[in-house]
């Protein structure tokens, strides 16, 4: 699957991936409104709503993106309603072509891990069958535990052709309280960024490993570094945008010939119509917002590398 993202990338020429972590207030009033005359003030109706802001959404950016890239958490909190349209979203997003990344960032061990993959990017065994339980390309992993926690997913991966993000260096201000501390002379993201590509060796696509890494855009000379470590891996980088990450700091995370990484925006995009740069398209033509903060973040991220 890591060839079809770098050949969505290429086509599209925009390494955008856009975060759909939808909350409540997010969503505009004429879609509340409308999920909960149907099912009331219910979690089915929060669900409903979330999942046609998501629809709305896809519908006006899926010929300018790549990915997209759906947070769990945001559908958990509404019970099995919420992770009914976290797999409607996957699903609607994957006919309209695009490569889904499941940020679920799961980090456990043996058969919990390897159940953890099965369900978001493998198949299930019933009987005589097999099945999907989630459509995802991509799931974000958490490394903490080690290649224990690491490779029931590289199993499924390698058998599924699909991948994952590794946590290296995230984008959180608190991140240093773990990442940064030194081990023998190194940092230990730099530490989790060699296993990362030790890893991605085993799991090659043509250019790219299956394996990719998730380094914030907040950390741009701790990018450089990783990007040097992990020369064969796709960098996932969120923080740009609401977080404060800035498309001139992005450089180091490509490389020379301009891939390797993809960059995330979340709430700037889907909440773009409620920034004052985007207030002219109002709450009904929220959609037509998020369309237009995609294009100005690719032209952003154009005139950064042209700096």
């Amino acid at each position: 699957m890591i060839n079809q993202l770098v050949k969505n990338i290429k086509k599209l020429d925009a390494p955008i991936v856009v975060g759909l972590d939808p909350m409540l207030d997010y969503v505009p009033e004429h879609i509340l409104k409308a999920a909960f005359d149907e099912y009331g003030e219910t979690l089915e109706g929060a669900a409903e709503a979330v999942w046609q802001f998501n629809k709305g959404i896809i519908d006006r950016t899926y010929d300018l993106i790549p990915a997209v890239k759906p947070q769990i958490a945001m559908y958990e909190q509404f019970g099995i309603p919420g992770l009914m349209a976290f797999n409607k979203t996957c699903e609607y997003a994957k006919s309209k072509g695009l490569v889904i990344i499941g940020d679920i960032k799961r980090g456990d061990i043996g058969s919990t891990s390897k159940a953890y993959a099965i369900g978001h990017v493998g198949k299930v065994q019933v009987g005589n069958k097999t099945y999907s339980g989630f459509c995802e390309d991509f799931v974000t992993v958490n490394p903490y535990l080690g290649s224990d926690g690491v490779r029931p997913f590289m199993e499924v991966c390698k058998e599924e052709k699909k991948g994952m993000f590794i946590l290296v260096k995230t984008s959180n201000p608190s991140s240093g309280e773990f990442q940064d501390q030194e081990v023998h002379g190194k940092p230990v993201y730099e530490l989790v960024a060699e296993k990362v590509a030790a890893w991605g060796d085993e799991l090659m696509g043509d250019s790219y490993s299956y394996i990719g890494a998730v380094v914030g855009a907040t950390y741009p000379k701790m990018g450089e570094i990783l990007r040097k470590v992990m020369p064969k891996t796709y960098i996932l980088v969120p923080g740009y945008g609401a977080q404060g990450g800035q498309a001139k700091d992005l450089a180091p995370f490509f490389n020379e010939d301009g891939l390797g990484a993809i960059v995330n925006s979340s709430r700037g995009i889907i909440c773009a119509y409620k920034q004052e740069q985007y207030s002219r398209f109002g709450a009904e033509n929220y959609a037509d917002a998020s369309r237009q903060a995609v294009l100005d973040m690719k032209e952003d991220l154009r005139q950064a590398w042209e700096q």
